[in-house]
């Protein structure tokens, strides 16, 4: 056993680790969301997790690629669609493929997504941008084009779970309380990038402050408290919670806050079908000027069908 050193972290580290790459991260109280920045984020309440194990970053391109050799899986935007689940898509889109972003050539408006993101036949993970894209030679980038239940079948194969959103944001805050992001409340540090956003006005200017467009290989960036890569940035993650509007309100007494709270019942819109879990940590497509979410506390509910160019996950085992 040993004292484990990163920030805002007690007691002591259970061993083995119960995979390479993983770190400890012990129980604990924080308080979780936030009220100044979008309203599906507050209120703002304690919530008690234990200890588990979490991956130092996310299941990269080839750790997937070992997953499908090893069990022959095939991944969601990789089968045929089934045109009585899709009664008003167009016949010509009814197959295999995933949505991709593009960037515009100037300015549209930030109203209507299908501006920057298209669905493209053939898609997936090996070919995360379509036909005549690869991911080789991308070994270490974070997996993308996955749906909810690849994230699923992966994580099983590996002896893992998914984490649940509390023990996915406490896990990304690093110890640091109440901080705006996963390094503090500077979005650079001392004129820093410390996560592989977008820089420039989304979705046609990027200005790669971070020395990247796209995606960027797992630890690129500096880890947080608890020596955990890309808890912000990079690509979205999937957690296991499905997505409500909003968090629960404070417990009446700080004795009662919740313990490993997860969200078990989807939440629907009027006309959707398709429940939606939450992601976390932003993106590579995260901006200032449309979506300041790469930060411990942002949140969003992802339909569970639509893996995109930017949506990963990694994985946890409880203690």
């Amino acid at each position: 056993m040993r004292t484990p050193e990163a920030a805002g972290q007690t007691g002591v580290t259970p061993e083995p680790a119960p995979a390479p790459g993983m770190s400890w991260v012990a129980g604990g109280t924080f308080r979780m969301g936030s009220e100044d920045f979008y309203p599906e984020e507050g209120p703002v309440h304690a919530v008690s997790v234990d200890g588990f194990w979490i991956d130092q970053h996310p299941v990269t391109a080839a750790e997937f690629r070992r997953f499908v050799r090893e069990t022959k899986y095939v991944t969601f935007a990789e089968r045929p669609l089934d045109p009585a689940d899709f009664p008003d898509a167009d016949p010509e889109l009814l197959v295999p493929g995933s949505l991709v972003f593009h960037k515009t050539p100037g300015p549209v408006s930030l109203d209507d997504h299908r501006n920057w993101w298209e669905y493209v036949p053939g898609a997936h993970w090996k070919h995360p941008g379509g036909k005549g894209t690869t991911i080789n030679g991308r070994d270490h980038h974070p997996v993308v084009q996955i749906a909810f239940e690849d994230a699923e079948a992966y994580a099983s194969w590996a002896g893992k779970d998914l984490p649940t959103e509390a023990e996915w944001e406490y896990a990304a805050r690093g110890g640091l309380e109440g901080a705006v992001f996963t390094w503090g409340d500077e979005d650079f540090l001392e004129g820093k990038a410390m996560a592989n956003t977008w820089q420039g006005e989304f979705p046609w200017q990027n200005l790669k402050l971070d020395g990247f467009e796209g995606t960027s290989p797992v630890g690129s960036f500096p880890p947080n408290g608890f020596g955990l890569h890309d808890m912000a940035g990079n690509v979205w993650e999937w957690t296991s919670d499905f997505f409500s509007s909003a968090h629960s309100a404070e417990a009446d007494r700080p004795c009662c806050a919740p313990h490993n709270p997860r969200v078990t019942t989807a939440e629907t819109r009027p006309g959707e079908t398709v429940p939606r879990r939450v992601i976390k940590g932003g993106s590579h497509l995260c901006a200032p000027n449309y979506c300041l979410r790469y930060r411990p506390a942002a949140r969003q509910g992802h339909a569970v069908d639509s893996p995109t160019t930017h949506l990963g996950f990694r994985c946890i085992v409880r203690g």
